[in-house]
């Protein structure tokens, strides 16, 4: 059984990882802001990838790639990585990261639709249901977080709101290009391209925006560093190496709802970390999204 929805397991540990990585990067980005946030998380996940891979596959650069891996798995980290992120952390800034989340669900929905447009994949009227289900308990969690500040902002720039579409974008047309530039090849491996890629295009941004002074200053904050290397080992290194594990043995669509989780996870170390209340509406929207993945399973 676990072998037979091991790619569904494996999206759902990503959410957890993407949990503990939400957290650590808020934190972070607080202390440090989003942009240094950004490069830094991507130069600790190589440095992971690299010793991991030099362990287990005798190769701490992936070196015995193919072009086609290379163009493919490049594309996906200029697009998922350093686009789709860049525009996420930026719709934090201006609406709110619960309204930015919300906004995200879109994402798995988006990736099933170039899945069946590019890769030929097909989701049954099953799946199809629980992927809905998921989809409405997260949007029921998300939306109108809470009182006393929690929720968002009434006020919502239409930026905001198109900076966060972006990211889902990115994030769905990321991944879909990750399935079909990886096919079997090793998942950290190609990981580790992707990272190489979004680290070149930050590397580019920090420049041409002139940024170097707040990202050389970051290492001087120990906090803000301890979050981000924190949040770069269950980021870029575990979460986004098991998600091109889980889009292995599932169907793209699926991966992506599972993952897409992250929101309903983030809700018990709120409660603890920044005392919000659990409403009756976010309890309901947890109910329906593990209803969601039940179907998902069947």
């Amino acid at each position: 059984m676990l072998q037979a929805h091991r790619g569904e397991l494996f999206a759902l540990m990503v959410a957890v990882f993407w949990t503990v990585t939400a957290l650590a990067f808020e934190s972070a980005g607080r202390r440090v802001g989003s942009l240094p946030v950004n490069l830094i998380r991507l130069v600790f996940g190589f440095a992971f990838l690299s010793f991991l891979n030099g362990a287990v596959r005798g190769a701490p650069f992936p070196a015995d790639a193919t072009p086609h891996h290379w163009a493919w798995l490049s594309l996906s980290g200029m697009v998922g990585f350093v686009i789709g992120d860049l525009f996420l952390f930026k719709s934090f800034t201006l609406v709110g990261s619960w309204l930015a989340m919300l906004i995200m669900t879109l994402a798995p929905p988006l990736a099933a639709v170039f899945g069946w447009i590019f890769l030929g994949e097909r989701i049954s009227l099953l799946g199809l249901g629980g992927m809905a289900l998921t989809l409405l308990g997260i949007a029921l969690a998300v939306f109108h977080r809470g009182e006393e500040g929690t929720r968002p902002r009434e006020r919502r720039p239409l930026l905001g709101i198109l900076y966060a579409f972006g990211g889902a974008l990115g994030q769905s047309a990321g991944i879909v290009l990750s399935k079909h530039g990886m096919g079997d090849y090793d998942p950290f491996a190609a990981t580790q391209i992707r990272v190489i890629t979004g680290i070149a295009g930050f590397a580019l941004i920090v420049t041409a925006a002139g940024r170097w002074g707040p990202v050389l200053r970051a290492f001087r904050d120990r906090k803000g560093i301890s979050a981000i290397l924190l949040g770069s080992f269950f980021g870029p290194f575990l979460g986004v190496s098991f998600s091109l594990r889980a889009i292995q043995h599932t169907s793209t669509g699926i991966a992506s709802t599972l993952m897409a989780l992250t929101p309903i996870l983030l809700i018990p170390p709120s409660v603890i970390l920044f005392r919000h209340r659990i409403t009756p509406r976010e309890i309901a929207g947890t109910v329906l999204s593990v209803a969601g993945v039940a179907l998902l399973f069947l």
